[in-house]
């Protein structure tokens, strides 16, 4: 498994935001409640199953609730780990009011990542002993995409294009506007050599004609859209008869299900995007739980 490297920059926005959002600065709970000399302990813990994802991004929530105390944060597993329920992920120690102020925020965030990779995992295990690869899409939660790919990967999946500038895709609104798919993909060639740019080109093709006609303008990369299975077979047969077909990626996308997976895989794809890894991934349920004590918290 290749994972990328935990996306610190966007993390670190990403929680200032939403730091903002919970209005952090202002818990009025915790500060008229919590004694301010409290120190205390806690523990992340699991309530089902799943991948680890996201640990970095409980340390930077912390330190941005509370940049003058260092909290101090043991993790028990690392991103990519198998978790049973009842699982520690992490401990905790530090002001008790910061901890119960960021408490929510850091689960938020490692609920989701945790979901995500824990989704994935299963997509790829769907697939296991094919050569079929999982891919993630842009369906992503706004201001979230760095951290939502980046959990992908830890769930074994692989990133499709991070953004509209990173490769040129091709969708049937663009082949509409351009007059067709071979319209399109010469225009596209127009455009890198006009601009000095190249980039990835991936085809979307709803029939398989219009597959055959992407092969035939030289497309490499054809992604069969919302294609019953006897059509991507039909495609892969027509791939294989060509003497450049090494060179070709076919992916299967649209409405692909974990029930449903194994027998696109299976049809000969190399690859399979599914947006319900990060628009549908559900929340890995996970709990904070605090231990108070009597210890001074120096400031």
């Amino acid at each position: 498994m290749t994972t990328t490297p935990f996306p610190s920059a966007a993390g670190r926005t990403a929680v200032a935001v939403a730091l903002a959002e919970d209005a952090s600065g202002n818990d009025i709970t915790t500060a008229w409640s919590v004694p301010e000399g409290l120190a205390a302990t806690a523990e992340v813990r699991t309530r089902q199953s799943g991948i680890a994802a996201g640990l970095p991004v409980v340390a930077e929530v912390f330190a941005q609730v509370d940049p003058e105390v260092e909290i101090e944060i043991e993790a028990s597993v690392a991103d990519g780990a198998r978790l049973t329920d009842g699982d520690v992920v992490l401990r905790l120690s530090g002001p008790a009011r910061s901890l119960i102020t960021g408490e929510r925020t850091a689960l938020n965030f490692l609920q989701r990542l945790c979901g995500i990779a824990t989704l994935t995992d299963r997509y790829v295990q769907a697939v296991a002993a094919t050569e079929t690869r999982i891919l993630d899409t842009r369906k992503t939660a706004p201001g979230l995409r760095a951290l939502d790919k980046y959990a992908v990967t830890v769930g074994g999946g692989r990133n499709h294009r991070l953004d509209l500038a990173a490769m040129v895709l091709l969708k049937e609104n663009h082949i509409a506007a351009a007059g067709g798919v071979t319209a399109a993909i010469e225009a596209v060639r127009h455009g890198m050599v006009r601009t000095g740019q190249t980039v990835e080109v991936d085809v979307e093709v709803q029939t398989v004609a219009e597959a055959a006609e992407a092969l035939d303008a030289g497309a490499r990369w054809i992604m069969l859209d919302n294609m019953p299975l006897a059509d991507i077979e039909q495609v892969v047969k027509i791939r294989a008869g060509r003497t450049d077909a090494p060179r070709i990626l076919l992916e299967a996308s649209g409405t692909v299900r974990l029930d449903s997976v194994r027998a696109i895989a299976e049809t000969g794809v190399d690859l399979i995007s599914v947006g319900a890894l990060t628009h549908s991934a559900p929340a890995l349920d996970l709990t904070m739980l605090l231990t108070t004590g009597p210890v001074p918290c120096p400031r």
